[in-house]
């Protein structure tokens, strides 16, 4: 390998530059950070990842990106994307969502709404593998609890932002955990272990804090509060599943037979609509696995042209321990994640220079995985232009800005997180 090739090409990493530059200039100009779709913004940068290196011809080229779309991490997470949607698109349409709220909205104490808001939502994004469904659900009974009790909406939503955080974090199916698991090379019960010891400080303290601030207030939910208990088990079978250590595809696609089941059972899914319910989740799915297919092909021509290794050889010159090196990997993920405003993008950007760095600083996998999807659900959940924060603002009439002061769980465990690679030993 020669001298050029160790070092690495600042110029390779122009294709990311390109993104970085259209996406958020087009956001900052606008007002609007989703005006420019995400695989438009990309496409760019392959044009441009394609006209870089003249040396190497047009068809060697399309060779490479052959090759990095063929990499065995990245068919296998688009896989479990796809299996994910089918499981969420059926489990959806079987009435899943609505019986697991009510359930919880149920069992919950007069004087305990705010923070029970907090666990319910936590339940159903670990459920539900995605924070933007769970807010679109709590969001309007957030608004009733407000009204009733007297509690600022944005407390009440900041609640259901939180919980909605901790299970994008931490779900089986989330599209953050498969896509951290997958570049990182670690099982998905791994991970979750790694990850839950790490974030569980910060849930205990987010909770603690609902409390402290919703102190005397009582609410009494009313209004038809029905639930099947029938509806719940998919989600409970596929969480279980996936912590006693099962294939997540048999996990996923068993959730989804059983999803079925229940819905035709219950009459909440017709029998000729199965498939339909099945083929909504998948296309759910579509963005962010052709994100994925064009993330690939950038990072490979990326990674031969140099970029990678330039990237590794700047953050080698900086870090000189595992602690540091955890530290670059948090912060690299943060970073992408305010760039992209998708933590699933970040993840997939960030994840190769991740392994890369993991590999020469002996990190486990789990926990660059954790660290991986800790720090860009950290941005995720904090910035203002970010869908979660976006999609709340929407749905209760506020600004991001108002919601952000009671976002204690992203930033609790962010610093969380940061104790945990200062003060724990690697085992």
């Amino acid at each position: 390998m020669s001298e050029n090739v160790k070092k690495g090409r600042a110029s390779a990493l122009l294709p990311i530059g390109v993104f970085l530059i259209i996406f958020l200039g087009f956001g900052i100009i606008t007002g609007d950070f989703y005006a420019m779709p995400a695989i438009v913004a990309f496409l760019i940068a392959l044009a441009v990842a394609l006209i870089q290196n003249r040396k190497n011809p047009f068809d060697k080229k399309l060779e490479i990106i052959a090759k990095g779309v063929g990499d065995t991490n990245i068919v296998t997470m688009c896989l479990i994307f796809l299996c994910a949607g089918a499981f969420s698109g059926s489990v959806t349409a079987a009435g899943g969502v609505e019986s697991t709220v009510n359930l919880g909205l149920s069992v919950l104490p007069p004087h305990f709404t705010v923070p029970g808001l907090f666990i319910i939502a936590c339940f159903i994004s670990v459920s539900m593998g995605t924070s933007m469904g769970t807010i679109a659900a709590l969001a309007p009974i957030a608004m009733g609890i407000s009204e009733k009790a007297g509690f600022p909406v944005a407390l009440c939503i900041g609640s259901v932002i939180c919980g909605a955080m901790f299970g994008d974090n931490l779900s089986m199916i989330s599209d953050t955990t498969i896509a951290a698991v997958k570049t990182q090379g670690c099982d998905m019960k791994d991970k979750f272990k790694e990850n839950f010891l790490i974030v569980l400080p910060a849930a205990i303290i987010t909770l603690l804090l609902f409390f402290l601030l919703t102190l005397g207030g009582e609410f009494n939910i009313s209004g038809d509060l029905s639930y099947n208990l029938f509806k719940v088990i998919p989600y409970i079978l596929v969480l279980v599943g996936a912590l006693i250590g099962l294939n997540v595809f048999i996990v996923l696609i068993g959730g989804t037979v059983v999803s079925v089941i229940v819905g035709v059972a219950t009459g909440s899914i017709a029998a000729d609509k199965i498939f339909t319910s099945i083929g909504d989740g998948v296309m759910g799915m579509y963005d962010i696995t052709v994100i994925s297919v064009i993330v690939a092909c950038i990072l490979a021509l990326v990674r031969e042209n140099g970029g990678i290794d330039f990237v590794l050889n700047v953050i080698r010159r900086r870090i000189r321990t595992k602690k540091g090196a955890e530290f670059g990997i948090a912060g690299l993920s943060l970073l992408v994640d305010c760039c992209t405003a998708n933590n699933t993008v970040a993840i997939v950007i960030a994840g190769p220079i991740a392994k890369d760095i993991s590999d020469d600083f002996d990190i486990s996998p789990r926990r660059s995985a954790s660290l991986l999807d800790i720090f860009s659900s950290v941005g995720q959940g904090i910035i203002p232009y970010g869908a979660q924060l976006l999609s709340a603002a929407t749905l209760t009439a506020l600004t991001p800005f108002e919601i952000m002061p009671y976002l204690f769980y992203p930033v609790l465990m962010g610093v969380s997180a940061l104790c945990f690679i200062a003060f724990k030993r690697a085992k």
